[in-house]
């Protein structure tokens, strides 16, 4: 019994860890971008119970295989642990070039409304972006979006509205559907108090599930990627991205973008599933171009959904900012070809299912 035990678990490592080395849209290959701390506890619990129980071959087939596994997935999530490098120096330069942001998929099920608007209310952010909001969120968080001079919203019952908020002053803030006419994103210019500019972007693409493949989802973060290489000032971008930090199609959206994350060399700072502390992901994101230092960033408690929110204080001070950050790292020929190749496969879906929207982010 225990024998069997210790080669489902090694199996199930092992296949899913193989699994995600493989270049895929399909959902049952790109799921497997996920779990890795998973992976990694069901690797050592498979090579702890190996030593005694297994014998021979199997015993070393297993253990072999298990410290690679645990290698490997050890070597992607390394960058987020503390043991690397952070990427974002904390700083503050001017305090009038600061602002606090807020990001929260609110799970549009959930209609314990009260925590959510005492959250936003105790933590009182610059910038809300917020996700899965249909008609009911919209009119629960009327208290809060009143607070709010710049407002854009698309209230929508398929979990994929949004609700973004803000107090800094906006130009051409804009709610877009980049692929299909079911996912919205926001594209925004916002001033900081001092009069600085950025471009917002707010992202909510599609997850790999059961029928639904990534090639929608990995269309608009890179449509998102391209964006923020196209525009001359600096950019944050936040959101759920039903993907992954360390996953193939994240990371060519930080090098196409040209973004930092200040995530390196501090933490997962894992959001979901909000139930499982011990098994969680990081799905929502925070990504900052070198011009931004960080202040503080946290994930907060749970208030109902099947994400937490994440806060965070940025600052914009692009010449120290590029002397304390790290440089971005450069995107190369694979990169640029993932883009176009994403982009094109991302729309050709879009038009098979006749979802297509033929959005385009606006111009800042």
């Amino acid at each position: 019994m225990l024998r069997t035990v210790v080669y489902v678990l090694a199996a199930m490592a092992a296949t899913g860890t193989a699994l995600s080395l493989l270049t895929s849209y399909r959902w049952y290959i790109r799921m497997w971008d996920f779990p890795r701390v998973a992976l990694i506890l069901l690797a050592v619990i498979a090579l702890i119970l190996a030593i005694p129980i297994l014998t021979g071959w199997a015993r070393m087939l297993v253990v072999i295989a298990m410290a690679l596994v645990i290698g490997w997935q050890g070597f992607r999530i390394y960058p987020y642990t503390t043991l690397a490098k952070p990427e974002v120096a904390k700083a503050v330069i001017n305090k009038d070039n600061c602002l606090s942001a807020f990001s929260f998929n609110v799970l549009q099920t959930n209609r314990d409304y009260a925590r959510t608007l005492k959250l936003i209310d105790r933590v009182d952010p610059d910038v809300v972006l917020l996700l899965e909001t249909d008609e009911g969120w919209e009119t629960a968080l009327k208290p809060v979006i009143d607070r709010y001079p710049h407002r854009q919203s698309a209230p929508l019952g398929n979990l994929y509205g949004l609700i973004f908020l803000s107090r800094l002053p906006v130009e051409d803030a804009e709610i877009t559907w980049l692929i299909d006419t079911e996912t919205p994103s926001v594209f925004a210019t916002i001033s900081t108090r001092a009069g600085a500019k950025f471009r917002f972007i707010g992202l909510h693409p599609r997850p790999p599930a059961p029928g639904e493949n990534t090639e929608k989802r990995d269309a608009e973060i890179a449509i998102a990627a391209r964006h923020a290489k196209q525009t001359d000032l600096p950019v944050l971008a936040m959101g759920d991205f039903n993907d992954v930090a360390w996953s193939r199609t994240s990371q060519m959206f930080k090098r196409i973008g040209g973004y930092l994350d200040p995530r390196i060399g501090r933490g997962l700072y894992s959001t979901f599933p909000a139930n499982l502390p011990g098994l969680r992901w990081p799905l929502d994101h925070l990504f900052m171009s070198p011009d931004f230092t960080l202040v503080d960033m946290k994930v907060l408690e749970n208030v109902g959904s099947d994400h937490l929110p994440v806060s965070a204080t940025v600052c914009m001070a692009p010449r120290v900012a590029t002397i304390l950050n790290d440089e971005p790292e450069a995107p190369d020929a694979a990169d640029r070809k993932d883009m176009v190749m994403s982009i094109r496969d991302g729309k050709k879906a879009a038009v098979e299912e006749g979802t297509a929207s033929g959005g385009s982010p606006p111009k800042p």
